[in-house]
């Protein structure tokens, strides 16, 4: 699970494909550590991604294309990664065996445990550890639909682009926190990564993932409920949700309604989230979370590391995936203050070292 080295033949180009905006990141092995040679990001039509299922392909080549153009990447091999209901990860446990030994009873096994038809997923697995003494180990398993990987390999295909790596999107946040942070050995985090319809929950122990979970809760919920208290169109309450100056024609947007509209949603996305933690400290050996770290674009919404802190009463910080680059004079301040919080999905795919 340590972050791997890349070289310049195993580059990748991470590719965040969200229901709301594609996001692209190039970084660079220096010397001195890593640095962000190419970030772009444009806008999803709203509709063209939902709950995961790609209704409109030509709007999301479309935006993987403007975001790559924004970039100014020329870099081939991608990394992507998906996410929703149709992904299953369950950490389970084995008779020990071999890599090979269990290579060819995966399938069996999987079956006990993923909620599909066998035959219509693509599966992989890691072991986590071997029991010493007890002759168990513990493997993590992971099934996407079939339907869904051929989703993204047609889009990525339509801009010429050669997928190398396909990720869930879980995983590639733990792997931008792991470069950023460095958990303590016998820390117990829970990643918490925010997107516009679902957030992705990985709680990583000793730097192992121990519970992975994806909730139907995010940022549109927010736009959404601006919209409603103050009748603008999405745009518009899209720019207010992140506290940008509003657009609108005359109308006076009263922040109290703002920030009550906010708070609303805060309560409804922390209380999802919180099930879920609860759920994992009243079923795991592993049980005492001693940090939340939220990543995402709707990190930075108003008011939402606070309440998380008084819900849930553990110190809860938010994600700064740029934390460790090399400084970049590519890139303006605002732009990377801007775009830097939505990151870590994409960075952690950039990280990734391509297959030989």
């Amino acid at each position: 699970m340590r972050l791997p080295f890349l070289s310049k033949s195993q580059a990748l180009v991470g590719i965040d494909i969200g229901s709301s905006c594609v996001k692209v990141a190039e970084v660079a092995l220096r010397p001195k550590g890593f640095e962000l040679v190419a970030a772009g990001t444009a806008p999803m039509p709203p509709e063209a991604i939902v709950q995961g299922a790609f209704l409109n392909s030509s709007a999301i080549v479309e935006a993987i294309g403007a975001a790559l153009a924004a970039a100014g990447t020329k870099t081939k091999r991608v990394a992507t990664a998906v996410s929703g209901h149709s992904v299953i990860v369950k950490k389970i446990t084995l008779p020990a065996m071999t890599r090979e030994e269990l290579e060819e009873s995966i399938r069996w096994e999987a079956e006990q445990y993923i909620p599909f038809d066998i035959n219509e997923v693509n599966l992989d697995f890691q072991i986590l550890q071997h029991g010493e003494s007890d002759g168990q180990m513990d493997v993590l398993l992971v099934a996407a639909k079939k339907d869904l990987i051929d989703d993204y390999v047609a889009v990525l295909g339509e801009v010429g682009l050669v997928p190398a790596v396909i990720d869930v999107a879980a995983f590639a946040a733990a792997n931008c926190y792991r470069a950023t942070c460095e958990p303590g050995a016998e820390e117990v985090v829970a990643l918490v990564n925010i997107g516009a319809q679902t957030t992705n929950i990985n709680i990583l122990a000793n730097g192992v993932p121990a519970f992975t979970r994806d909730v139907s809760a995010g940022g549109n919920q927010y736009t959404e409920e601006i919209q409603k208290t103050l009748t603008v169109g999405f745009e518009e309450a899209e720019r207010i949700k992140l506290g940008k100056s509003p657009e609108s024609d005359g109308q006076e947007v009263v922040p109290q309604e703002v920030e009550d509209a906010i708070q609303t949603v805060n309560e409804s996305v922390i209380g999802e989230i919180q099930r879920s933690l609860d759920f994992f400290q009243a079923t795991s050996a592993e049980s005492r979370i001693s940090r939340i770290v939220v990543a995402g674009g709707s990190a930075k919404v108003s008011g939402l590391i606070k309440l998380f802190h008084e819900r849930s009463q553990i110190p809860v910080e938010r994600l700064n995936p740029l934390a460790r680059m090399l400084p970049s004079s590519r890139f303006a301040p605002e732009f990377l203050d801007d775009l830097g919080p939505a990151l870590g999905v994409c960075l952690g795919l950039a990280l990734r070292k391509a297959p030989s």
